[in-house]
């Protein structure tokens, strides 16, 4: 992990001034950084041991913009350590790509135009009256189009439950764990923890974080819908990947600023810079999207309760499935416990039950059959009726395998050890991992035969069979079913998700298929039987994890189910399974969270397996897998002897290398090594002491033709 780099400057510049710097040939964006064991406010002075003869100067200050503040460098610098990478690689991932590329001449000009906008815009709100003590109770009714989830008044009526938990966030100080049903009115607590915090400070700034984006327009339209027409139109923005560079810039530049009060973003949003932050909420806190699988492994998760410690702020964190983590955390204090739980078991309305689980056992069904029977006739049901169903498998493309019957060829894919899914609409096979694509073959390649078929099946073939099964149904106005698809191929082009929600939403769609996309988050209010087709398969996962993805997946997509408490028939969650008695679905079907967690936490304790303990991965990359497996091994045989490591070693296990679950990845071969530890502290000791040897061992000749290796602290994919 490298250091910062030193450079003369002609004025003192803070700490956390962005600057431009030569670098070789080049010119790049830096941050002005503290010198070690200096306080932060420090100015970044070139220390006496540096001979100024030898130091570049800056090539330029951004100084319009202000200086990035004392906690957001301690956030960068909690990151880069605890998740062993170094602060300037956080730090200038933290910033928006196109800032990297403005002189100091052009964000100015930038920011100059920005403020006369502002300007404009507010004088033109003054002049025609719609200032915000001219219209304080705007509705989202007003914003929203028809049959909406967002027809509501703009402050609905608060359930007890609701009211208890908003008492207790204001009463106590956190970090606060919000368990509530699907459909309890979560998102509303969080809006009014949101306005309350606002109301309470004029410069106060609130982050939202959900964990995909696309549950990010949903939520960005009500939140704009409640506060703009308080605080401006500017006041709600977003940050995620899916935005343009210069929309990007403008939601950084906003927060940056304070101009913008609340902030909606994906896991990148943890380290937006807020210089007022007073609340984070993670929303779906246990989805493992908060854990990023490339470069500084972080959680944003964890960073959102470390940041609200530094910044003063509170965090809420909210699910109807908890990650078991969150939820040991949140045991009562005297058990050891440091979040506050916040309960609410109830749907909002008085008919808005939780939906009625029933378990499809597949041993007593035709062979082959894709829908049961009954659950087939359940779907139709609903249809006659004018209700929706949701159909929910999370696989994509039309089949997972194509097949010869002859020789057994099968579609792997030539660059991973993974097989390439058969898309019949456009007739490809595609690799899921390395993007390798190839038209499919009419004949086996292999053998010669036209006897390939596909083999099991994803959301495209479930479509194409749901639709023939259904073909002679007829909706009450007598016109034939409708049938959708959500999933990453169908919401490739822009706005196309945005356009098929709305179908959904406005009764257009009769059977909505999908992935995980569709399972979590969305606000579905006509939809009144979800079904989960095939779930089995995480059951005897060697992943420990599995079990927990699982039942929050189901959980979650039983909550699409039954949101409309006008609805007077009950909702139902179907699950088709091989395996109807596992305790996994017994809990399920009595939707009992905490008896599945307390069962799963006395395995993992017995296990000692986290929360119980500490975890770091060491993955790497080369071009056979014997070099990969040899730098570890290497790597972990080099432990023994090193003084440094001896007051940590005997605290660690060190676990010999073993392949990756996909072994190679466009012709690169992975390898993995596990670290584990009862102790967190001797965990990251151990690590900051092991650098110097990880990065010495490339050199080795049975290393030869490593490509890169990365330590990641708390994986999640083992």
């Amino acid at each position: 992990m490298a250091g910062a780099l030193t450079y003369l400057s002609a004025q003192p510049l803070p700490a956390g001034t962005l600057v431009r710097v030569p670098l070789g040939q080049r010119e790049l964006l830096g941050v002005v950084w503290e010198p070690p064991g200096q306080p932060a406010a420090a100015d970044a002075a070139t220390p006496n041991t540096l001979d100024p003869a030898k130091l570049r100067p800056i090539a330029a200050a951004l100084d319009a913009l202000a200086p990035l503040s004392a906690s957001w460098r301690a956030l960068i610098s909690f990151a880069a350590s605890y998740y062993q990478r170094s602060a300037g690689e956080v730090a200038l991932a933290a910033l928006p790509p196109q800032l990297r590329d403005l002189s100091s001449v052009q964000l100015a000009r930038r920011l100059k135009k920005k403020a006369a906008n502002l300007s404009k815009a507010q004088a033109a709100k003054v002049s025609h009256g719609t200032t915000s003590a001219a219209c304080p109770e705007a509705s989202p009714a007003d914003h929203a189009p028809p049959d909406s989830p967002l027809t509501t008044p703009d402050l609905v009526a608060l359930t007890p439950e609701q009211t208890q938990a908003l008492d207790q966030f204001h009463a106590q100080s956190g970090p606060f764990l919000l368990f509530g049903a699907t459909g309890s009115g979560k998102t509303e607590v969080f809006m009014r923890c949101t306005a309350d915090l606002l109301a309470g400070s004029d410069s106060a700034q609130a982050l939202v974080m959900v964990p995909e984006i696309n549950l990010t327009p949903q939520l960005e339209e009500r939140f704009k819908a409640r506060f703009c027409a308080q605080y401006g139109e500017d006041a709600v923005v977003s940050m995620h990947s899916g935005l343009t560079p210069a929309q990007r810039l403008a939601s950084w530049l906003a927060a940056h600023s304070g101009q913008a009060r609340i902030v909606l973003g994906t896991r990148m949003a943890v380290f937006a810079s807020m210089p007022h932050l007073a609340l984070i909420v993670v929303d779906e806190e246990h989805d493992p999207s908060y854990k990023s699988q490339d470069g500084a492994r972080y959680s944003a998760r964890d960073l959102a309760v470390y940041r609200a410690r530094l910044d003063g702020a509170k965090v809420l964190l909210g699910s109807a499935t908890p990650s078991l983590e969150s939820w040991y955390h949140s045991r009562p204090a005297a058990e050891g416990g440091r979040y506050l739980r916040l309960e609410m078991p109830s749907r909002v309305g008085a008919n808005a039950l939780l939906p009625l689980v029933r378990r499809v056992d597949m041993n007593h069904q035709p062979k082959g059959c894709v829908l049961s029977p009954p659950l087939l006739d359940a779907i139709g049901q609903r249809i006659t009726r004018g209700e929706q169903s949701m159909v929910f498998l999370n696989r994509r493309g039309y089949a997972p395998v194509l097949s010869c019957a002859d020789c057994d060829w099968k579609s792997n894919c030539p660059h991973c050890s993974a097989f390439r899914v058969f898309h019949k609409i456009d007739r490809t096979l595609r690799c899921h991992h390395c993007g390798f694509t190839e038209r499919v073959p009419r004949a086996c390649p292999d053998c010669g035969s036209l006897d390939i078929a596909p083999v099991g099946r994803g959301t495209e073939r479930l479509e194409e069979q749901l639709a023939l099964l259904l073909s002679d149904m007829r909706r009450p106005d007598g016109s034939a079913v409708r049938i959708a698809r959500i999933d990453a191929d169908t919401t490739k082009l822009k706005g196309s998700l945005e356009s098929q929600l709305a179908q959904v939403h406005a009764g257009e769609v009769d059977v909505l298929v999908g992935t995980q996309m569709i399972a979590k988050g969305h606000d579905f209010r006509r939809i009144t039987l979800v079904a989960a087709i095939n779930p089995d398969g995480a059951l005897f996962s060697s992943d420990f994890r599995s079990p927990e993805r699982l039942f929050g997946l189901l959980m979650q997509a039983a909550g699409r189910a039954g949101r409309d408490a006008s609805n007077t028939s009950r909702s139902e969650m179907w699950v088709q399974t091989f395996h109807p008695t596992h305790p996994l679905y017994e809990t399920l079907k009595q939707h009992d969270y905490p008896a599945f967690a307390a069962s799963q936490l006395v395995e993992r304790q017995q296990a000692g397996m986290p929360p119980f303990s500490f975890q770091a991965l060491v993955r790497a990359d080369a071009r056979t897998q014997e070099a990969a497996q040899a730098f570890l091994n290497s790597a972990s045989s080099a432990c023994d002897g090193l003084p440094e490591l001896a007051p940590w070693r005997e605290h660690i296990t060190l676990y010999p290398a073993v392949p990756m679950s996909i072994q190679r990845v466009a012709n690169v071969e992975r390898a993995q090594m596990l670290l584990e530890s009862p102790s967190r502290a001797a965990l990251q000791r151990f690590l900051n002491a092991w650098q110097p040897t990880l990065h010495a061992m490339r050199s080795q000749p049975q290393c030869k033709g490593l490509l890169r290796w990365a330590i990641d602290v708390d994986p999640l994919l083992i």
